[in-house]
This record gives structure tokens, C-alpha cells and sequence, in this order.
């Protein structure tokens, strides 16, 4: 594919995204170019010196009140562009959990203690804050691309009354039941964390036939074979549906592994490493009958189990990766497959990172939640603009960076694209209309005041009243 046409998709795309803009469109316009190309900006408001943004700051947040999307607004405007899988026979689609911290913000509604991270040993990580999930198709390796671009889909904030892991699954159902996008038809792979292996998650999306789940699992989980021919067809009492117990702490309670596979790769450090992976067919996790019946049995799973051993033939890492693969088609994928299919997702951490460093997407300062939950979706479109200029981009690696491995592989990344999307813009130009003054606003009446906004408590589950 030619510059020239990457250019002209990605007109394409702008012209559109500007068409789904149905108030403010000029000044949204705006905003999603000038978080694009200011790398530099420290707070919402330094966007308005970006020299793709020609309004006053205070328009930037009248936009950001004024902007409002569907659910999958975001996936249907990129579903012309995705990139088909061609190696993997199946979409990938990654979802996780990220949180917002806002701790000095009372007058912000439904705040609550959300995870975050903490480098002093000894302190809780948490926070005080929201959480908002995530959505995004794990795309395969392109040549000049840095291995971890994500294409992001949907992005929704988890009230303190919903479970998050359960969002991310109405998340998954709403991408797999629309007809604009190419996953209802198509074999899809989704990968999530050791949170997203628990029974409600597991069991959410089952009717969905061409959904595969590969999530991980704690080492300290224990499953179950599936019960014998004679016990499970015996006609007195309750049917048998567990057998002998796979205990993951426990290898004497391992069978023979019902399929093996090894694998040689370069760590980035340059060490080679054996991969090593075993796996169980048609395993059980137990069923729940509180606060709605789960009745496990009737899914069984894969269970994989993964280790790496340097060349000394010593394990590398202090526990094995333990991965759940549930799906009415997981026996479609092998273990080669499963393998390098979870280990995208970890890409999803460096979209958040690079979103959190360089796309402001945790530094708008609000006391509307609606407002915070806009600007989530302003920089997710912003990064998939990014994604959409990759192939227009330069480097301009920093004088101290030009000995850096991924700036000579010349492999271009979203920070890549960020530092070159002003000279983009000059070149493609802006759908956006230029401004126009419409006068001078008269204010306030004299002796109007403001009443204080009020003060909202922190939300804490498991207990029944705010603190």
C-alpha cells in the first residue's frame, strides 16, 4: 500500500469523524487534533496553545461537555479499517481494567477504592477514584510498526454497583451482536487477566459460538476431570458431574497431559529461553448457585500450563503461567497459538501508560462525571487517529535517542507519531471550520452567585452505607 493511499484513508477517516460529531463539531474536531500533536501539553488547557487548536481554552471545555457517543460509535467509525487477521485464524481482542485515580476531588460523584498500583513497599495499592474498561483489537505485527499498537474499540467508566470484570463482558457482547463489525461472523479470541477467569466472567459470553476465552489463572486454583461414563449416567440420586481433582499447587494430581509443545525465543535481553507448554482437555471449574445460578459443568475448558527454562535448563520466573481456554472452539487453536495470543496482551498496559503520559487521559480536571467519562472517549479516538497516521510518520528521535534499539530498527510507535502528527495536519489540512467571534459575552448579573457544589462521599463495596 502507497503513502498515498494510507493518506487518503486517513482523510477518509477524519472526514467521517468529523460527520459524527453532532455538537461542536469545529471545536472537537480541534481538540482530538491538538491532543494528537502536543506531546509537550501538561493539563487540558495547554491544548488550547497547540497550533491545530485556533479557539480559546475555554470553548475546549464546552466541547468536551457538549461531546456524546454510542457504545460502539467508536468501532463502527474504525470498522472499515481494521486490520484483517492474515497469519492468526481468528480476531484478537483484548480487555482490562484501568483506574482513574481522582482522591481530591469530593465534589465528583461515585467515587470509590479502585486499584492503583503503588512503588513504596508497604502501602495498600489503592486509590480513590473511578475505573473505566477497555476494549481493543490486539493487531498483528506489521513491517516498520512497533509491536505494540492496539486498536482501540469501546471504553466505558465502572460504576462503584457494577463488577468490572462483567462490563468488560457486555462490552464483548455488544462488539460480537453488531452487524457493522466483523467479529459476529468471524472466529474471535478475547484475552484478559487472572481477574477475568472467575465463573461469572467465564460464563457471560458462552452463547456467543465463536468466541474463544483465554484468561489466566492463580496457582492456587484447584479443578476438576470430568466425572466417568458409569458415574454421570447413573440414574440414582443427583448426576456426577466432577471427577478426581487437578489441584494447581499439587503435580501429583496432574495426569499425563493430553498435548505438549516447546518453543525457542530471544528474551529482550538477548537470552534464549525454551518455552515449554502442557495441556488438559475438557476440565471443570465448580459452579455457583448464589447470587444466580452458574452452572459450570456444562462449559469445560483447556487448562495450559506454561514455563520458561533458560539454557541452563532453570526456570525462568518463580511460577509457571497458568491459562484458562473456554469456547465452544477453543480445540481450533493450538497451544503455539494460545501462547503467543495471551502474550499480546500485555499490550494493553502500554496503551494505558501512553495514554495516561501523553494523551492526558487521566489529567482532565472535572467535577462532572459525564465530562470525565467524554474525555475518556476524545482520547481514545485520539489514539486511534494515531494508528490511522502510522504509515504517514516520521521519526524524529531526541539527540540523547538515537541509540536507542527501537530507534534503529526504525520501527514507528505512537510516541513516534505524536512528535510528527503537526507536520500531518499541515499537509492533510482540517475539516473543521475556522472560528468566529460572536461577540462578547455579558456574564453574570451583579450579585449573582454561584451555590456550593455538593459534597459526595466515597464509595466502599462490601458495606452498606458510604464512608
Amino acid at each position: 500500500m502507497t503513502v498515498n493511499r494510507y493518506m487518503t484513508e486517513l482523510e477518509q477517516f477524519r472526514n467521517t469523524l468529523y460527520q459524527n460529531f453532532n455538537n461542536r463539531a469545529d471545536t472537537l474536531m480541534e481538540v482530538v487534533d491538538a491532543l494528537c500533536s502536543s506531546p509537550w501539553a501538561q493539563s487540558a488547557a495547554e491544548l488550547s496553545l497547540a497550533a491545530s487548536f485556533r479557539r480559546s481554552y475555554s470553548a475546549l471545555y464546552k466541547a468536551v461537555d457538549a461531546f456524546a457517543w454510542s457504545a460502539t460509535q467508536l468501532a463502527g467509525l474504525l470498522a472499515p479499517y481494521l486490520p484483517r487477521p492474515q497469519v492468526r485464524p481468528f480476531w484478537l481482542l483484548g480487555v482490562d481494567v484501568t483506574p482513574q485515580p481522582r482522591p481530591f476531588a469530593p465534589t465528583l460523584s461515585d467515587r470509590g477504592m479502585v486499584y492503583q498500583p503503588n512503588q513504596i513497599k508497604g502501602n495498600k495499592p489503592v486509590t480513590i477514584g473511578h475505573q473505566y474498561a477497555s476494549v481493543a483489537v490486539l493487531p498483528e505485527a506489521e513491517t516498520g510498526a512497533a509491536a505494540h499498537w492496539v486498536l482501540p474499540l469501546m471504553v466505558q467508566r465502572v460504576a462503584s454497583t457494577q463488577d468490572k470484570e462483567l462490563v468488560g463482558a457486555r462490552q464483548i457482547d455488544a462488539l460480537l451482536r453488531a452487524d457493522d463489525l466483523p467479529f459476529a461472523q468471524s472466529l474471535c479470541v478475547e484475552v484478559g487477566d487472572s481477574s477475568y477467569s472467575k465463573p461469572e466472567y467465564l460464563e457471560a459470553n458462552r452463547h456467543h459460538a465463536n468466541l474463544v476465552t483465554s484468561a489466566r489463572v492463580r496457582s492456587t486454583r484447584t479443578f476438576y476431570r470430568q466425572a466417568g461414563v458409569d458415574a454421570s449416567e447413573s440414574k440414582v440420586g443427583h448426576p456426577t458431574w466432577y471427577g478426581d481433582a487437578f489441584d494447581l499447587k499439587q503435580p501429583a494430581s496432574w495426569p499425563t497431559p493430553d498435548e505438549t509443545a516447546t518453543l525457542t525465543q530471544l528474551s529482550r535481553g538477548g537470552k534464549r529461553l525454551q518455552v515449554s507448554m502442557q495441556a488438559w482437555h475438557n476440565l471443570l471449574m465448580p459452579g455457583k448457585q448464589k447470587p444466580t445460578p452458574l452452572p459450570m459443568h456444562r462449559h469445560p475448558f483447556t487448562l495450559v500450563r506454561i514455563v520458561r527454562y533458560d539454557e541452563q535448563g532453570v526456570q525462568v520466573g518463580q511460577h509457571p503461567l497458568w491459562l484458562i481456554v473456554i469456547g465452544q472452539q477453543r480445540h481450533a487453536l493450538t497451544l503455539l497459538e494460545i501462547y503467543h495470543a495471551y502474550a499480546r496482551r500485555y499490550d494493553l498496559e502500554h496503551f494505558f501508560r501512553f495514554g495516561k503520559q501523553k494523551l492526558l487521559l487521566v489529567d482532565f480536571q472535572t467535577p462532572e462525571t459525564a465530562r470525565e467519562e467524554a474525555w475518556w472517549q476524545l482520547v481514545h479516538i485520539a489514539y486511534a487517529q494515531l494508528w490511522m497516521a502510522r504509515e504517514m510518520a516520521s521519526l524524529l528521535p531526541r539527540p540523547w535517542e538515537r541509540n536507542l534499539p527501537t530507534m534503529q530498527t526504525r520501527r514507528i510507535s505512537p510516541t513516534a507519531v505524536q512528535r510528527d502528527f503537526a507536520r500531518i495536519i499541515r499537509q492533510l489540512g482540517t475539516p473543521a471550520k475556522p472560528p468566529k467571534r460572536r461577540g462578547n459575552s455579558p456574564g453574570r448579573s451583579k450579585g449573582f452567585k454561584l451555590p456550593p457544589r455538593p459534597r459526595h462521599k466515597v464509595v466502599v463495596k462490601g458495606r452498606h452505607k458510604a464512608c
